[in-house]
C-alpha cells in the first residue's frame, strides 16, 4: 500500500463543512451574494470584535482594498517588512506605490520597532513620511504593536495590519487583525481557517467596510440598469464558499489546540538538539499555531532534513526569501540588518495541519530524527 503525501498545512475539511456547502447549494445561492455570505461577515466581526467585515476573493484582493482604504496611491511609499509572502508587496504595487522593505527583530520574527523608528525618524526630518505602513504578523504570531503603535500615530501614519496567518491570534487580549487602522485575513487552502480561496478586510468602523465592499463590488451603485460610480474590482466571495468559512469559525478553537499540540511534540522531539532553535513565542501575545518553524546552527543539517522528508513523500519549506531579494523588488530601497536573510537561510517549515494525525506526525519526527543522525 503506498504512503499518502503529508502536506505543510493541508485544509482540514470534513462533515460539517459538507454540510454546510450542501446547504447553502440547495438554497439556490450560488452567487457572490447571499445569506451564507452576510452571515459569515457577521461571524468574522463577532470573532474580532470589529464591526466592519467584509469576505472577499482572497487575502490579496484585501490588502489591496486596505491600501485604498487608509489612502494609499500612485507614488506614494508604504514600509513593509521584507519577511513576509508576496502578497504583502504585490498589492503595494497595485496601487502604483513603492514598498520600501524592513527588516525583522529576533523576538517574534516580525518587523523591527528599533529599525522602524530610524526609518521614520529619518523620513520625517527628510519630510518624505509614508503612506502606510504595513505590519505582517508572520507565521501567526502579532508584532510587537506596543511600539509599532505609537512610532506610527506620532507620526499620523496609518497601520495596515496584514493578519493573513493570524486569524485566532491574540495581543494583549485583542483579536489579530484589530491592532492597526485596518486589518486583513487569508482564507487559502493552507490556512488555519479556509474557503479553499478567499480573505477578508476587517475595519473598526462600518463606513470603512462599507466603502470596501462597494469597491469590491465594481463600484456598482442602485439602479435597473448597471451604473457604477467609479473603477471597481470583482473581489467577492462567493456564498457558497462563505457557508464552508462558517462551518471552519466554529471549529477554529479546536483546530489552534492541535496545531499548538503539533508544535509542542517537535519541540519536545527535537529539545536535546542544541543546534536546532523553534520560532520563539513573543511575550506579548498568544500564537494560531499556523505553521511550526525551525532555524538550524549549521544550515547544511536543514538542508539534510529537508532532502530526507522529501524523499519520505513529506512536504517542508524554507521559510519565507525575503522580499528585498525578490526579481521584482531587487530595486525597492530598504532598512535591513541582515536579520529576515540569516532566518531564511537556515529556516524551515514543518507539516503543521490540524488535521495531521498522531502516526503522521511521528513519521515526520523519525524522518527528521534519522537524517539528523545521519549528518
Amino acid at each position: 500500500m503506498s504512503i499518502e503525501r503529508i502536506h505543510l498545512s493541508a485544509p482540514d475539511v470534513g462533515p460539517l463543512e459538507r454540510d454546510a456547502l450542501l446547504r447553502a447549494f440547495d438554497s439556490g445561492w450560488i452567487a457572490p451574494v447571499g445569506p451564507e455570505l452576510t452571515a459569515f461577515e457577521s461571524d468574522l466581526a463577532a470573532l474580532t470584535g470589529w464591526p466592519g467585515s467584509v469576505a472577499l476573493s482572497s487575502g490579496t484582493a484585501a490588502l489591496h482594498l486596505a491600501l485604498l482604504a487608509v489612502g494609499v496611491g500612485d507614488g506614494d511609499d508604504v514600509l513593509v517588512p521584507t519577511a513576509t509572502f508576496v502578497a504583502s508587496a504585490n498589492a503595494v504595487r497595485y496601487v502604483n506605490a513603492r514598498p520600501c522593505f524592513v527588516d525583522s527583530e529576533t523576538t517574534s520574527w516580525n518587523i523591527s520597532p528599533d529599525l522602524l523608528e530610524v526609518e521614520l525618524d529619518e523620513r520625517a526630518r527628510r519630510g518624505e513620511l509614508p503612506a502606510a505602513v504595513m505590519v505582517v504578523d508572520l507565521y501567526g504570531q502579532c508584532a510587537d504593536y506596543d511600539r509599532i503603535v505609537p512610532l506610527c500615530r506620532r507620526y499620523e501614519v496609518p497601520i495596515i495590519e496584514d493578519a493573513a496567518e493570524a486569524l485566532g491570534s491574540t495581543h494583549g487580549g485583542r483579536a489579530a487583525g484589530t491592532l492597526g487602522d485596518v486589518g486583513v485575513f487569508s482564507f487559502n487552502g493552507n490556512k488555519i481557517v479556509t474557503t479553499s480561496g478567499g480573505g477578508a478586510l476587517i475595519a473598526p468602523s462600518t463606513d470603512t467596510a462599507d466603502r470596501a465592499r462597494h469597491l469590491a463590488t465594481q463600484s456598482r451603485v442602485a439602479a435597473r440598469h448597471f451604473e457604477h460610480d467609479g473603477v471597481g474590482y470583482n473581489y467577492r466571495l462567493s456564498n457558497l464558499l462563505a457557508a464552508m468559512g462558517r462551518a471552519q469559525l466554529a471549529r477554529l478553537t479546536d483546530m489552534i489546540r492541535r496545531r499548538r499540540e503539533i508544535s509542542d511534540r517537535y519541540r519536545a522531539a527535537f529539545a536535546h538538539d542544541e543546534g536546532i532553535t523553534f520560532m520563539p513565542f513573543a511575550p506579548w501575545g498568544d500564537w494560531n499555531g499556523w505553521l511550526t518553524c525551525a532555524t538550524f546552527t549549521d544550515v547544511r543539517r536543514r538542508d539534510l532534513v529537508i532532502q530526507a522528508l522529501d524523499a519520505a513523500d513529506i512536504e517542508s519549506r524554507p521559510l519565507w526569501k525575503p522580499m528585498h531579494l525578490q526579481a521584482p523588488f531587487a530595486s525597492a530601497p530598504g532598512r535591513l540588518d541582515g536579520t529576515s536573510e540569516d532566518i531564511f537561510d537556515r529556516g524551515i517549515c514543518l507539516p503543521s495541519g490540524s488535521g495531521l494525525g498522531g502516526a503522521d506526525l511521528e513519521r515526520v519526527i523519525e524522518t527528521m530524527t534519522r537524517a539528523l543522525s545521519s549528518g
